[in-house]
């Protein structure tokens, strides 16, 4: 055959899903059956699931291969696909093995190779697919997941992700004390027209975020007789606007101009609005892929599996173990190469910087700037109004506070909570992302260390809020070591002030991930910023970072 027709099989939790993709036809031609295993109560019963993916994946397999060989216009001796593809991880590990098992034993009765996906991944390249983007950043937005991925250097690297449950598994949580059934989501969305706002926790470190303390906070407005409608409301307002805040600042650190959705609480309208709102604030391209390829499905499989197959990433019969914490940066993608940026990597030269918080109106004669955290119109205005007046006092404050403790951040001249402006003085040449070296980087570990041990972090520390050079402004002051070559820390919007020591090694953990999102030997420079912070802060910081690191992100909650 001169094209390539690849069987797809999904089963990590709850779609048990076959599907066949023909790259001749292409995208829409894609056929999928799907049998959706939906509790009676609460949420994903993990044996039930399985029970369910025994029962469910031999129909729907069987009912694709009828069509792959009804559609099918080769010789009767040749198999009527190339390939068989499935789903490695992440998942319900039980869920898993019933799709692996059934693969394997396809691709032996076929005599054709196996290929293993990792599903988040299928996720972002059926939305890079369909929407034919180069290099987006993609969020991933689904039950047991919520991240923020990048391609860079042959890896999908996670540039922020959640700190404790997924996006659909947290309304679920909601949606279960309220007693509704799963899944939670589009119940919460038909609630939420009729709300109101209220108040509810909202919680961003760099590219990392938290649903934890909203959940409980929505659970006991419900319990105090606020409106489920309002509850409801409020939780997609405050929900969505973190994803969009990280989102936008995924693209600003990197510099991208492209976003992709993938996951299943991407069906949400309102999410989909937000960060539209939010693109073509920025002059971003946004796409969202049809609510058939967002949900769990087995196309979305098939279509990676053909990109993968092409290149010769295949899976021999002994290799092919599930894996249910499969985490996307573990796949080498072999599939493309070339276009780790688009509008990436280059010089702040202009006039006017827009970052994911604010626009800075630069005056490098008078060695001044202004910023302004302008209205974000993807967020509730009273939600917006708030962060941005908490924000530009705290940045104030902990800027002031940083310089005080010896860290290099701009003198602040003037500060204006109501209209969220500060005037304040220009530092540095260049961004650390466009002009990083190990001592920089050691450097900023050492800052870092320094106002952990003041009692604050910085909250986003990124290698955008980073400004490295010589000098600022009008100013001739030198670090205490005596540096000529100067690094300062700037927009302190998200820090705050603790004395825990989890929040200390996030600080750091947000650090690291800009560098693996925007250079090209993260681990050298990783390890020089563990050195730094070694020199001047605890160490208990830093094993704790590595707990953080080893935290598994893919649970699907019972």
């Amino acid at each position: 055959m001169s094209h390539t027709r690849i069987l797809g099989i999904e089963g990590t939790a709850w779609a048990a899903s076959a599907a066949v993709y023909d790259t001749a036809a292409g995208i829409d031609a894609v056929f999928i059956e799907t049998d959706a295993y939906e509790p009676e109560s609460g949420g994903i019963h993990p044996r039930e699931a399985a029970e369910h993916m025994h029962d469910a994946i031999p129909r729907v397999v069987e009912r694709v291969l009828e069509h792959a060989r009804e559609t099918f216009d080769g010789p009767d001796s040749e198999p009527p696909v190339d390939a068989v593809a499935f789903s490695r991880g992440p998942g319900l590990g039980p869920c898993l093995r019933i799709v692996a098992t059934a693969a394997r034993a396809l691709s032996q009765a076929l005599a054709v190779p196996l290929v293993g996906v990792n599903h988040m991944v299928a996720h972002l390249e059926i939305g890079r697919h369909t929407a034919a983007f180069g290099s987006p950043i993609c969020l991933n937005a689904s039950g047991a997941n919520a991240h923020l991925l990048a391609y860079r250097n042959g890896r999908y690297r996670v540039l922020g992700e959640t700190m404790d449950t997924g996006v659909g598994n947290a309304i679920d949580k909601f949606t279960r004390h309220v007693g509704w059934s799963h899944p939670g989501g589009p119940k919460v969305e038909a609630a939420a027209d009729d709300g109101e706002y209220i108040d509810l926790p909202y919680v961003v470190k760099g590219m990392d975020f938290s649903f934890s303390g909203i959940m409980s906070a929505a659970k006991q407005r419900y319990d105090d007789e606020i409106p489920v409608e309002d509850v409801c409301f409020s939780l997609q307002e405050t929900i969505f606007a973190m994803l969009t805040e990280v989102a936008e600042r995924a693209l600003s650190v990197t510099g991208r101009d492209e976003l992709v959705l993938g996951g299943g609480v991407g069906q949400n309208a309102r999410l989909r609005a937000m960060l539209a709102s939010m693109c073509a604030q920025r002059g971003a391209d946004f796409h969202a892929p049809e609510p058939r390829f967002l949900r769990d499905n087995a196309g979305m499989i098939a279509v990676l599996g053909a990109e993968m197959y092409a290149a010769g990433d295949t899976l021999a019969i002994e290799h092919s173990r599930v894996d249910p914490n499969f985490r996307p940066d573990q796949v080498p993608v072999t599939w493309r190469e070339g276009d780790d940026r688009t509008r990436a990597d280059r010089l702040e030269a202009e006039r006017e910087i827009r970052g994911a918080e604010a626009v800075v109106d630069l005056d490098p004669a008078s060695g001044r700037a202004t910023k302004r955290r302008r209205p974000k119109r993807y967020r509730h205005p009273e939600l917006d109004e708030r962060l941005r007046r908490e924000r530009t006092t705290l940045e104030a404050r902990l800027t002031s506070l940083a310089r005080r403790e010896g860290v290099p951040t701009p003198v602040l001249s003037d500060v204006d909570p109501h209209d969220a402006r500060l005037e304040l003085e220009y530092v540095g040449e260049a961004d650390l992302r466009d002009a990083v070296s190990i001592e920089r980087v050691r450097t900023v570990g050492r800052h870092l260390a320094t106002i952990h041990e003041a009692g604050f972090v910085h909250g986003d520390p990124t290698t955008r809020n980073v400004r490295v050079g010589s000098g600022g402004g009008s100013s001739t002051r030198s670090t205490a070591s005596g540096e000529r070559d100067r690094t300062w820390l700037i927009d302190f919007g998200l820090g705050y002030h603790t004395d825990h020591v989890e929040d200390y090694a996030m600080d750091l953990h947000v650090f690291e991930q800009s560098l693996v999102g925007t250079t090209d030997d993260p681990d050298r420079l990783c390890e020089a910023v563990r050195d730094g912070y070694r020199e001047v802060g605890d160490e208990q910081v830093l094993e704790r970072l590595r707990a953080v690191e080893n935290r598994g992100r893919y649970v699907v909650d019972s």
